[in-house]
């Protein structure tokens, strides 16, 4: 009897070390895939709070809860189980998914970028959602963000996953649901710190020391030009993201010059002394921004002639 309850020890010891393993290699997985990850995150807290501007107060949060749950459906519902899918049985169809996501995402961008500069639009827009209850706004806007988040979540499950392929399928799993819950987490926790940004200043400004009343001021004035500021680079997180997603599935399938011409383009912004890091990257963002606005703008061209054709027959 001593000698069974000292080999059923043994075992469970030997379980124990075996998932303090497992964990190590998830984590560890998951720690490098997330930090790959992490410019793509910054796009998806760029985009995000210009889905919860126009509502009242009370509505801010609510908005970006429904946003986040959205995006934990997007990523652990869909994206987790579809990586590894197509992963084990269809590799070859990733990178084309991928590309018709950094289209999309590429659309999205140019389309906001027309509507920018064709003020008529815009005042049509505005009236058809004026007509719209509060409600059917709130459900379109959300509905919005989380198509947005998506295809943003898909190239974070995309990175993390080419960090992960050589591990064990259960690995795999456990280290991209691991990234997907804390970067959602991480992303909408600052995503909702934003849009709420300009209540805690109010709060602050109406009591407290001279210091914090001043902080308080300086958080409401803040706040419009910060809203301003992240909708142009949630629109530029969208070009860049979406081309650069364009431009590496041609290089993947060799179709050149395009990734040609912005690896060359990179290189020599490196050559930049003391900056070359820096200057070479911002070459590289630029670069997919406008292949992005190339593809987007052929995009909304074809989506708004089409109809037009058809009205005119």
């Amino acid at each position: 009897m001593p000698s069974g309850l000292a080999a059923l020890l043994d075992d469970i010891a030997g379980i124990t070390k075996l998932a303090a393993a497992s964990l190590d290699d998830v984590s560890g997985a998951a720690g490098k895939a997330g930090v790959k990850a992490a410019g793509v995150v910054v796009d998806d807290t760029a985009v995000t709070p210009g889905y919860a501007m126009g509502f009242t107060p009370d509505r801010e949060l609510p908005i970006v809860w429904k946003i986040a749950v959205g995006s934990f459906r997007n990523k652990l519902l869909f994206l987790l189980p579809g990586a590894l899918i197509l992963s084990a049985f269809a590799p070859w169809a990733v990178t084309p998914i991928l590309m018709v996501g950094g289209a999309y995402l590429a659309f999205e961008a140019t389309e906001k970028i027309i509507e920018a500069f064709a003020h008529h639009e815009i005042a049509g827009e505005e009236v058809e959602e004026l007509a719209q209850s509060s409600a059917e706004l709130e459900a379109e806007k959300v509905g919005g963000a989380i198509r947005t988040d998506l295809i943003l979540s898909g190239e974070i499950m995309a990175i993390a996953l080419a960090d992960v392929a050589d591990k064990p399928l259960a690995i795999q799993a456990a280290a991209l649901a691991l990234v997907g819950v804390l970067l959602t987490i991480a992303v909408y926790g600052v995503v909702g710190l934003i849009v709420k940004m300009d209540d805690i200043g109010l709060h602050l400004a109406k009591g407290g020391s001279r210091a914090l009343r001043g902080l308080g001021r300086g958080l409401v004035k803040a706040m419009p030009v910060t809203m301003e500021a992240l909708t142009v680079i949630g629109t530029a997180a969208m070009l860049w993201v979406g081309g650069g997603i364009i431009v590496h599935g041609l290089e993947h399938f060799n179709l050149t010059p395009v990734p040609h011409w912005v690896e060359a383009a990179s290189h020599w912004a490196a050559q930049v002394p003391g900056v070359g890091a820096v200057t070479g990257w911002l070459a590289t963002v630029t670069c997919s921004a406008v292949v992005g606005l190339i593809v987007g703008g052929a995009i909304v061209g074809v989506v708004h002639l089409i109809p037009r054709k058809k009205a005119a027959h």
